[in-house]
């Protein structure tokens, strides 16, 4: 189930702003979450933040980071740095001066810590940016720093090798609760069900007709080649020599079992 979603990844909003000193007043007195460009990274690991208005906005290390933290309580360095050319959220700590503020984004993410144990639910559909992509899976913010992992196995039904094959690093996309640990703060994402069920895909095909898709899953598998005809779609072909992973081939659809949700195929050629 979709939902309005009260945190929204770093950086899903992305359009430069300009702050008044007004504003930041307000902001300061009501909590309010806001979102600006980090600038730089300092030898203190401090981030400097365009407000706009040639005003500066500084995040001190020990503000940086709510959830990645060393045993020192202390966000790691590389999380300083990392941020540098990206937007991150914020609340407003202090002014001190009018062309310096002191900003939290360590409070966001406390905020967002009691929302995800309080408000997420598994199945919900929330919003999410892919920050990073590793062999078994993708990590992605649903929000207020709150990262996710989608295990490759949850990417599509149809089975790849690597998570590039879907997401490429800062995606925008929609994604769903698969579960969570309210303890660690771990969130488990699924994004196959984004493509649809295998009754919503199979609507576009019917026995007889002639279609490409791509091979998968071709090594030491003499009794067939599974194609994907679409991410969360495929069906089984007789085995073909000279066919590898990821080719794309011609199939004929030789029958369709909805009751067992299979595809028989016939591999015709490959391109």
């Amino acid at each position: 189930m979709e939902y309005t979603q009260k945190f929204i990844p770093e950086g899903w909003e992305s359009v430069p702003q300009a702050f008044s000193l007004e504003e930041l007043n307000i902001a300061a007195i009501n909590g309010n979450i806001m979102q600006a460009r980090v600038t730089k990274c300092d030898s203190n690991y401090n981030l400097y933040l365009d407000l706009g208005n040639n005003v500066t906005g500084v995040i001190p290390r020990e503000e940086v980071e709510a959830i990645n933290i060393d045993e020192t309580g202390f966000p790691k360095p590389n999380i300083c740095t990392s941020k540098i050319d990206k937007y991150v959220q914020f609340k407003v700590k202090d002014i001190t001066k009018k062309d310096m503020v002191i900003l939290s984004r360590k409070a966001v993410g406390r905020d967002a810590i009691n929302w995800m144990k309080n408000d997420l639910q598994e199945g919900m559909i929330v919003y999410g940016i892919v920050k990073n992509i590793r062999p078994y899976g993708a990590f992605v913010e649903i929000g207020g720093g709150i990262v996710g992992l989608v295990h490759i196995e949850d990417i599509s039904v149809a089975r790849i090798k690597s998570p590039y094959e879907r997401f490429k690093i800062g995606q925008k996309i929609k994604i769903m609760i698969k579960s969570i640990d309210r303890k660690t703060n771990r969130v488990i994402l699924s994004y196959k069900e984004m493509y649809g069920t295998w009754e919503e895909n199979i609507k576009e095909f019917k026995e007889g007709m002639t279609v490409t898709g791509i091979a998968r899953e071709t090594e030491k598998r003499k009794n067939g080649i599974f194609v994907e005809l679409k991410p969360n779609l495929i069906g089984l072909a007789d085995y073909k020599q000279n066919i590898e992973y990821g080719n794309n081939v011609n199939v004929y659809i030789k029958r369709i079992v909805p009751e067992k949700k299979k595809i028989k195929l016939i591999i015709i050629d490959n391109e």
